[in-house]
């Protein structure tokens, strides 16, 4: 176990101990008799400047080492999209260089006796250490709510803690312990449940799991980490499933549902409580002390440290991502501020110079964030880089064997069976026929939040090394019961099977870019290859892939056995597991299942096909009565938005050079795309244009519908910049010059300036060019409209 040894020159002396020169031992060291006397005394040496830089948590991606040894952040993060060194994808190694870097940054010796305070790292690993390459990619929080069991969560939280530490970071923002109380909300596969009696203790055990049991002697020891309970409070019950909206109602009846689940987690001795990004009746959380200091602190019991989110504290009235009082004055800790950390430390230097933030609030703040960092072991006397403690350096940790095989226990347990004519557990000796795009993806069955924020189909196999595709899984069980398996993405086949699999699904989405108006599966990929089995007489097993519950009756209809296998990650054997028999179906869902194909919130046996607890055994052969196919949604016109939101539309299809660019983002043809932030986590795109480099958006026909574009020039032009639609070519380097530098604009083109407005935009750019796109639409105009810039 860490031992606790703690700070101070001023404590040293009252002990009667020799001194020590801080080039000698730079971190902060001595033994005080109490934890709150040995935080008191670093405090009261602590400068402003460095009391303030304890608040202040930035992304790896916008400091150095240099920075962090000017500064001294208390915190840093690497976000969704962000890896060591600008490297997404870096190998274990880097992760474990960058973070011995900043330690070694945070720890050289300060003048004039100042403590020297290590910094931690904190890192989004919610289905396991999955921003890393080759770590065990485990199941999302709604296939493990699907389980009820605790000791699994504990045994899946201990394992990512392992593989955390080995990388050298301290701190997991996980478990989310959000009650979903509408499945259109896109982080609805962030939640164990709509019900918080079974979110409360699964996300208490995924507490233990990272951190130890609280009082046992590796609680915050070697292979664990720090542990984050979020997002407080009422994430999962804003107004029809919108992401960061508002949540309404008596406080006391929201409590009964959404805050459940944070006592237990605290009586497990959880040390960090994330704010969330939604109101309360109107009042945003980052900034709500009634509920962040009234609720949390006083009512709960909670006294480890409060953090952010994104930039949350820029949401509250009256603040700015760089200026906001009122966040720290209502029990924020620890500003989240990825990119304008710089601008927020001054603004807070100055508040408090002036008294606008009373010193006493900075040293609230600074002391509970002192406190979790003694609890984790980072003031111990002795304390080393990470490389030097615990599991650092032990790469062999990530992606191992015994964590492998929890997961593979993981997605067997959490896999519902919801139909079953018999045709489950498959016979032994059967040729089985495996259809579906979703098979063979790993990032499919992976979701968001795995490798990038937003996951996706770029990621492909050797992304994903020691994983296995739920169609590997399957053609192995298929070999060891003495029968075969072939795949065959479009069901085609010479030699009619004794069954065939179709896995399909959603694609991946993380945040409010999988926010739903309905929850409509409208992909007929697998729809289409379960009714050309029917008709062929072939057996059929339906393997959906969702972050949510949907309207699936179609697809229900069509298949002997239906499977919601949610988002099991990277062990695709689990699931072959439960349907050559290998193991139970124990699965039970923990929300309810429309049967409707609207959008309305179903919460209890009101509208609900399957309630929360249904799930067939495998030796249970049930199947509902034929299923209203009858969706209004259903006849909608596609959506005439080809990018908003930072997502781009999947009938369109973005190109440089002739090499696609998935999701409008990556490198081809002398284009780079990535995200960007306008409003919200990268709800646009940046895209730099190399000299003579053109992108190519292709989308749905849309007779006569003018294009809509809002962008932004962060300078202007400095060759000719050329937009091509159909046969028409517009010279637009005089508008993007007046453009250069004045913020966002919209570009509206129709045909009094296009004649033809095919569906194909080009837009070229002879020297170099970056431009932000917030939004790409297909409009009618009124006749006569004039081209805009």
């Amino acid at each position: 176990m860490k031992r606790w040894v703690w700070a101070g020159a001023a404590a040293c002396a009252l002990a009667g101990c020799t001194q020590v020169s801080e080039v000698e031992r730079p971190v902060v060291a001595a033994a005080p008799a109490s934890e709150d006397a040995a935080i008191a005394d670093i405090v009261s040496r602590m400068s402003l400047e460095r009391k303030v830089a304890q608040l202040i948590q930035p992304q790896i991606n916008s400091f150095t080492a240099e920075d962090m040894e000017r500064y001294r952040f208390g915190s840093y993060l690497n976000g969704g999209n962000g890896g060591p060194y600008g490297d997404e994808f870096a190998p274990p190694a880097e992760w474990l260089r960058l973070a011995d870097e900043m330690f070694d940054a945070s720890t050289r010796p300060l003048p004039d006796g100042e403590p020297v305070i290590p910094t931690m790292w904190g890192t989004d690993a919610v289905h396991g250490h999955t921003n890393v390459i080759g770590a065990t990619i485990f199941p999302h929080n709604i296939g493990l709510g699907a389980t009820r069991d605790a000791d699994l969560l504990r045994r899946i939280g201990r394992a990512t803690a392992r593989e955390i530490e080995a990388t050298g970071i301290d701190w997991n923002f996980s478990p989310t312990v959000a009650v979903a109380r509408d499945d259109r909300w896109g982080r609805t596969y962030e939640s164990y449940s709509e019900d918080p009696q079974i979110v409360a203790p699964l996300g208490a055990a995924l507490v233990e799991g990272l951190q130890g049991a609280k009082g046992a002697e590796d609680f915050l020891g070697d292979g664990r980490v720090i542990a984050t309970a979020k997002h407080f409070f009422g994430d999962g019950g804003t107004t029809q499933g919108i992401d960061t909206g508002d949540v309404n109602g008596d406080m006391d009846a929201l409590k009964a549902i959404h805050a459940v689940p944070y006592p237990p987690a605290i009586d497990a001795g959880v040390q960090v409580v994330m704010a969330s990004f939604n109101s309360i009746n109107g009042v945003k959380m980052h900034g709500n002390e009634a509920l962040l200091t009234g609720v949390l602190r006083d009512e709960m019991g909670f006294d480890g440290l409060v953090v952010g989110d994104w930039n949350g504290h820029g949401q509250v009235k009256g603040c700015t991502v760089t200026d906001c009082a009122q966040s720290l004055k209502a029990g924020l800790d620890i500003y989240m501020v990825p990119d304008d950390w710089k601008g927020l430390m001054d603004t807070l230097v100055a508040h408090v110079s002036d008294g606008t933030i009373p010193m006493a609030t900075l040293d609230r703040a600074v002391t509970r964030i002192l406190r979790v960092k003694m609890r984790a072991g980072l003031l111990d006397a002795d304390v080393a880089k990470p490389s030097e403690r615990g599991l650092g350096r032990d790469l062999s940790v990530i992606g191992s064997a015994d964590h492998r095989a929890i997961a593979r226990e993981a997605v067997a347990k959490s896999q519902v069976i919801l139909k079953n004519s018999g045709v489950l557990p498959l016979k032994p000796g059967a040729d089985i026929l495996i259809a579906g795009e979703a098979a063979d993806q790993v990032w499919r069955a992976s979701g968001g939040w795995t490798l990038t924020w937003q996951g996706g189909p770029d990621l492909t196999d050797e992304y994903f090394p020691g994983a296995t595709s739920i169609g590997d899984g399957i053609e192995q069980a298929a070999r060891e019961s003495g029968g075969s398996a072939t795949y065959s993405a479009d069901g085609s086949y010479s030699a009619k099977p004794d069954a065939a699999i179709v896995v399909f699904g959603e694609e991946a989405y993380a945040e409010f870019y999988g926010d739903r108006k309905t929850l409509v599966f409208r992909d007929e990929e697998g729809l289409d290859l379960l009714r050309k089995f029917d008709a062929a007489g072939v057996p059929t097993v339906a393997v959906f892939l969702s972050g949510r519950p949907m309207w699936m009756n179609r697809e229900i209809n069509a298949a002997d056995a239906f499977v919601a296998s949610w988002l099991p990650g990277g062990e695709g054997a689990g699931v072959a597991d439960v349907l050559f028999g290998k193991r139970e179906a124990t699965g039970r869902l923990s929300f309810s299942w429309p049967t409707d194909c609207g959008g309305k919130p179903v919460n209890g046996a009101q509208g609900a096909l399957f309630e929360v607890g249904y799930g067939l055994s495998l030796t249970q052969q049930l199947a509902p009565q034929n299923l209203s196919e009858e969706c209004a949604y259903l006849e909608e016109a596609p959506s005439a938005d080809w990018f908003a939101n930072g997502r781009l539309a999947s009938e369109v299809t973005a190109t440089s050079g002739g090499t696609a660019l998935v999701g409008l983002r990556g490198n081809a043809g002398g284009i780079a795309a990535r995200g960007f932030d306008r409003l919200r986590q990268e709800d646009a795109r940046e895209i730099e244009f190399a000299p003579g480099a053109s992108l190519q958006l292709s989308g749905p026909a849309s007779d006569g519908a003018a294009y809509r574009i809002a962008y932004s020039l962060p300078a202007a032009p400095t060759a000719p910049v050329t937009v091509r639609i159909g046969d028409t070519v517009l010279d637009v380097t005089d508008e993007f010059r007046v453009g250069g530098g004045k913020g966002w604009r919209e570009m509206v083109l129709t045909q009094s300036c296009i004649a033809d407005l095919a569906d194909t935009i080009t837009i070229t750019s002879e020297g170099p060019l970056t431009m932000q796109i917030a939004g790409i639409a297909r409009q009618d105009v009124p006749e006569g409209t004039d081209c805009s810039f």
